[in-house]
């Protein structure tokens, strides 16, 4: 599966240079709603594997970029499409809702 971490320092460069889209979940490791629904996005990530790459950006850890793009509510994922934010949602989801909206904006 492709999972990358991403930081302030490498955040927009990794999303522009990217081939796929990336699905960025911003999380914490203190959130449990985050724990909820980081294995539902790792499962659809391996399944979306030749569509998509998942991204991880910690809040705590990269707080330009949670800024930057206005992240104040955690699970917040937003998916980029040639290096722009195209779609997102906040909150844990069910698989079948999350690879709906996949669907919809891939």
């Amino acid at each position: 599966m492709s999972e990358i971490i991403l930081t302030d320092q490498d955040f927009d460069k990794k999303i522009q240079e990217s081939k796929k889209p990336i699905l960025v979940d911003f999380w914490a490791t203190w959130c449990t709603p985050c724990n909820m629904l980081s294995p539902i996005l790792e499962k659809i990530a391996k399944e979306y594997e030749d569509k998509i790459t998942l991204a991880k950006v910690n809040v705590d850890e990269a707080r330009q970029i949670s800024s930057k793009f206005g992240i104040n509510q955690i699970p917040t994922v937003v998916l980029f499409k040639d290096g722009k934010p195209v779609s997102g949602f906040i909150g844990v989801k069910p698989e079948p809702i999350v690879k709906d909206w996949l669907d919809k904006n891939l």
